[in-house]
């Protein structure tokens, strides 16, 4: 009898272990987040805003780490979506530009001149345009959840005010690993030159490229103005929305309650990020314009001419983005 008492004992020990050993793996179940700046920017922010919820509501349950830099993809940020859809990476909040070698349909928000403003922005994120990339992703092994925004491409160089298409002549303008940059730029008679960030601003300081295009954020916060950027164009000449999203097989691990946190908390976190990065843009112009940076805005009028000459590159890359998609899409610009 005592045997048996002590077998129970021991068996009923085991099993509690066991319940426990369970727990505390479900407990540290981490997933990995890569994505391209730290938060020291509104991207990185947006990423660690979802951690942070993640993180608040789960009970530990699920955590999310960022990796910052690019440093799941050595840097080579036009990896990441590759790396994610084969489970090196598990999850990333992402760029359209980035990911577009491997989704044809997001070079959609890259058509040159194509999404005038915000308004136009979120009538395509948030309408039928929307929803067709999203299910290009999906078909592609990866699972998103939000939008997020880096927000409309400005141009700035070191040699003097763009303000129409002979302004660029001749510049040699660093240009993110797109071919639809290369055309874009091409078209407009300048030099584009493709080379990570990393190798583009010491190029920017020997003057080895005279211009780049980013983000106000992005120029802001990596003071650009330090390397020789003296002149700024806001011509919002295309949008770079951001993608929370999940590997499709580790989204398949999750629980449906996990599931719905993670959805919910990116929707979360990127409604937080695209509020913050539009209020800070007329702070962040202010203070570029402070240190200096000749800042031009186009005209209407203006920035026509920008589109007309750009118009073989639309119909060049309209065919391969998808006719359905950027018909979605111009009829969500239109009704917006």
């Amino acid at each position: 009898m005592t045997l048996t008492r002590s077998m129970a004992r021991l068996t009923a020990g085991l099993a509690g272990a066991a319940l426990l050993s369970a727990s505390l793996s479900a407990q540290a179940r981490e997933l990995s987040v890569s994505t391209v700046l730290s938060d020291a920017f509104p991207w990185g922010q947006a990423a660690e805003k979802w951690a942070e919820l993640v993180e608040e509501r789960s009970d530990g349950e699920l955590t999310l780490r960022v990796y910052p830099n690019s440093q799941l993809v050595s840097g080579d940020q036009t990896r990441e979506f590759s790396a994610m859809r084969s489970g090196l990476i598990d999850a990333a909040v992402g760029s359209t530009i980035n990911w577009s070698p491997q989704v044809p349909e997001l070079n959609l928000f890259s058509l040159p001149f194509f999404i005038p403003d915000e308004a136009a922005v979120d009538a395509v994120t948030g309408g039928e345009a929307g929803e067709l990339v999203f299910e290009a992703i999906e078909s592609r092994g990866v699972i998103p959840l939000a939008w997020g925004e880096n927000g409309f491409r400005q141009v700035s160089n070191s040699r003097g005010p763009i303000s129409q298409p002979d302004d660029l002549d001749g510049l040699k303008i660093r240009v993110v690993g797109s071919p639809l940059f290369q055309d874009t730029f091409s078209a407009l008679g300048a030099d584009p030159t493709q080379m990570s960030w990393t190798d583009a601003q010491p190029a920017l300081t020997t003057g080895a490229v005279d211009g780049q295009e980013n983000p106000l954020s992005v120029f802001d916060v990596a003071r650009i103005d330090q390397v020789g950027q003296e002149h700024l164009t806001l011509w919002n000449y295309m949008n770079d929305p951001l993608i929370f999203a999940v590997n499709q097989q580790v989204w398949q691990t999750l629980s449906e309650e996990q599931q719905t946190l993670l959805r919910e908390t990116a929707v979360e976190a990127g409604e937080w990020e695209i509020a913050m990065t539009r209020e800070d843009e007329a702070e962040r112009l202010a203070a570029i314009q402070e240190r200096g940076v000749t800042v031009t805005e186009l005209t209407d009028e203006q920035y026509q001419v920008f589109v007309d000459a750009t118009q073989s590159v639309y119909e060049k890359w309209a065919p391969r983005i998808g006719e359905e998609v950027v018909e979605a899409a111009q009829a969500d610009i239109d009704a917006r």
